[in-house]
């Protein structure tokens, strides 16, 4: 059903915030600005109400300041993972050699790349609708963008000599994904939300992983919530790495850090 197009903005809020849009001013704005025509505006406000996430609609997110472009059905950068990149961040020495897994559209990678000034950096996908997004993301920077899983699409002869490396992994339990918000579990791929019967399915291969692929001295950071931390710490020292966990409560936030012994 085409919701009644309204030439005024008060209107315009009115609809969106009854269709239980909390920021309902600031997504009129960007509508409004996104849309050339009535006809146009028409069609975005009834697939917003229908549950299409904003920022496929206007086809960018906003991240850690950066505009970052956008694919229908890719993950959309979460806010929280802000604390990821100040943790890498507050970690990494000066121009180190980077990898950012599960990148998604590439939002971690463009914000590494400008926070860090790495002398080399990557990122890798599983997922082939992400990879493609964050090659048009990263083209500029010249990165490299992998298809695969994890680890396995990267050149064996970076082995042992990454001093950073970067996962937002899936965490949410697979029982967990039919509670998530209609915006995520509808339009964003299910293999960047499940991470298994715990949550931590992928982020014990990345722990695995890690260990071999990172320089002496190297660190791994990955995003998870705080209830996960106590196993996931575990997992960590099990495959031989140092973790230490940060917590930001504005964001709601919780990002692990684990260091391979030098």
């Amino acid at each position: 059903m085409t919701v009644p197009f309204s030439p005024d903005r008060p209107s315009l809020v009115r609809q969106l915030r009854a269709a239980g849009c909390v920021y309902a001013e600031d997504e009129a704005d960007l509508l409004l600005d996104a849309a050339d025509s009535p006809t146009a505006l028409a069609d975005l406000v009834d697939r917003r109400i229908a549950g299409t996430p904003l920022e496929h609609l206007l086809g960018w997110a906003e991240f850690c300041g950066l505009r970052v472009s956008l694919d229908p059905g890719v993950f959309v950068p979460r806010g929280r993972t802000a604390l990821l990149v100040a943790a890498a961040a507050a970690v990494t020495g000066p121009a180190p050699a980077v990898v950012d897994l599960c990148c998604g559209s590439g939002a971690t990678t463009l914000a590494l790349a400008r926070r860090l000034a790495p002398r080399w950096l990557a990122a890798a996908d599983i997922d082939p609708a992400a990879v493609a997004c964050a090659r048009r993301n990263l083209a500029a920077l010249d990165v490299p963008v992998f298809q695969g899983d994890l680890f396995a699409p990267l050149p064996n002869r970076w082995q042992g000599r990454l001093d950073l490396v970067v996962a937002n992994a899936p965490y949410v339990p697979t029982a967990a994904v039919a509670l998530m918000p209609p915006e995520a579990r509808l339009h964003e791929a299910p293999v960047a939300l499940d991470g298994g019967p715990d949550g931590l399915a992928v982020l014990r291969r990345v722990a695995a992983g890690a260990a071999r692929w990172l320089a002496p001295g190297g660190h791994l950071v990955v995003e998870a919530a705080a209830r996960q931390t106590g196993a996931l710490c575990a997992e960590l020292t099990a495959a031989g790495l140092v973790p230490s966990v940060r917590h930001d409560e504005d964001l709601e936030a919780t990002a692990v850090t684990a260091r391979r012994p030098a």
